[in-house]
């Protein structure tokens, strides 16, 4: 199949190669109820040595700079506790981690968990953290940018691979709740 964004050798829809995906995010697609049918989701075999986005731009296409999401893992703190959230934002902005996902999080502080943290309690690589596969409890701050693009490009939870999601399904992901301004 041709992936319907970028210039990539191989596409697949994802539940049709589960073992090539970790296994939170295998059982996300197995478990898959969104009004975006699963075989949407599409899975690309990619080389880990070009996962850096400047690299991999290069690589599988230009225009992915502006079709390309970040998921990152943020530690908010209140009184004690700590509550453990993701945001996805797109890759040419930044979660605003101090400002609006502190006050959605109703926290005193908020900040990127350590790499250490966000592999452990995601069962995914670092650099391949994508919002499938999430632990159910954690909140997920998705910005409205990035559920207005067709298609969004997203880690798949390892280096080697990605996700081409179309970005309304974020939307449907357990705990979502769509923001606007959320990458600056």
């Amino acid at each position: 199949m041709r992936a319907p964004i970028g210039d990539f050798e191989h596409a697949t829809p994802a539940p049709d190669c589960l073992d090539d995906l970790v296994p939170p995010v295998a059982d996300a697609v197995r478990r898959w109820s969104g009004a975006v049918p699963a075989d949407r989701i599409v899975h690309v075999d990619t080389d880990p040595a070009w996962a850096d986005t400047a690299v991999f731009v290069e690589h599988y296409g230009a225009d992915l700079l502006e079709r390309s999401a970040n998921c990152v893992v943020v530690a908010a703190k209140r009184g004690g506790v700590t509550t453990l959230a993701a945001c996805l934002v797109l890759s040419t902005t930044k979660a605003d981690v101090n400002g609006l996902v502190r006050r959605h999080l109703g926290a005193r502080k908020a900040s990127f968990a350590s790499m250490e943290v966000a592999t452990e309690q995601t069962g995914m690589e670092y650099g391949g953290i994508t919002p499938l596969g999430l632990p159910d409890t954690w909140p997920l701050l998705v910005d409205a940018a990035v559920v207005d693009l067709p298609y969004v490009l997203v880690g798949s939870g390892r280096r080697r691979g990605k996700l081409l999601v179309p970005g309304k399904a974020f939307a449907d992901l357990p705990n979502a709740v769509v923001l606007t301004g959320l990458g600056v």
